[in-house]
């Protein structure tokens, strides 16, 4: 099993922690990881933009002028596309985007992509993580410490009132439950801020 070390917020080493080798130490599949990812992007979708066509647009169907002896362009109903008001050429309808990506392919692919962040030493393993009266003054001093200027996730045990208040202000950064925590926002996340419990609910749910 491979091991990390465990911080405390001052970044001073307390221990080490183990890891699943079938979870933390899987090749990197950037193919499946792309699959799932663009999946998770069409399925959060709502597609439900809708426009009206040349048939729906409630206008009279009278023609503007007759055919012909005006010397204008021969012109239809006051609903086709090119007047104002009219209706839209192959106007948007609801659409579902859903894609099917079974559970397996999910996993693989969560595992791959968080084992590439370990590899690139992009996963802080935290033994604890509070901040004083939940402010984002402490939050700023915590990142800092660390080195964590570009985009970072903090994965926690549960909801965390206190981190997500003092976090909420800080762009770029953001928080999650570890059982929320998917494919989608490791690849996304330059940083993971891991927390010791966190990791250990992670391995209960994947391996």
């Amino acid at each position: 099993m491979a091991k990390l070390k465990v911080y405390n917020m001052k970044k001073e080493a307390v221990g080490t922690v183990e890891l699943a080798d079938g979870l933390f130490a899987v090749e990197y599949n950037e193919p499946l990881i792309h699959q799932v990812v663009v999946a998770l992007n069409n399925n959060a979708r709502q597609g439900t933009k809708s426009t009206l066509t040349r048939s729906e647009v409630n206008k009279t169907k009278k023609k503007w002028y007759k055919q012909k002896g005006t010397g204008n362009a021969r012109h239809d109903e006051k609903s086709a596309p090119q007047f104002v008001g009219g209706g839209v050429v192959f106007a948007p309808k609801p659409r579902d985007f859903r894609v099917k990506i079974n559970k397996k392919m999910r996993d693989i692919a969560f595992a791959s992509a968080i084992s590439q962040k370990i590899r690139q030493d992009e996963v802080i393993v935290i033994d604890s993580l509070t901040f004083a009266d939940a402010k984002t003054k402490a939050a700023s001093e915590f990142l800092k410490t660390f080195g964590l200027d570009k985009r970072t996730i903090i994965v926690t045990d549960g909801k965390d009132e206190n981190v997500l208040r003092a976090t909420g202000n800080i762009q770029k950064v953001s928080c999650v439950d570890a059982n929320l925590l998917n494919v989608k926002e490791v690849v996304e996340n330059k940083f993971i801020v891991i927390t010791k419990n966190a990791i250990k609910k992670i391995e209960e749910a994947y391996v």
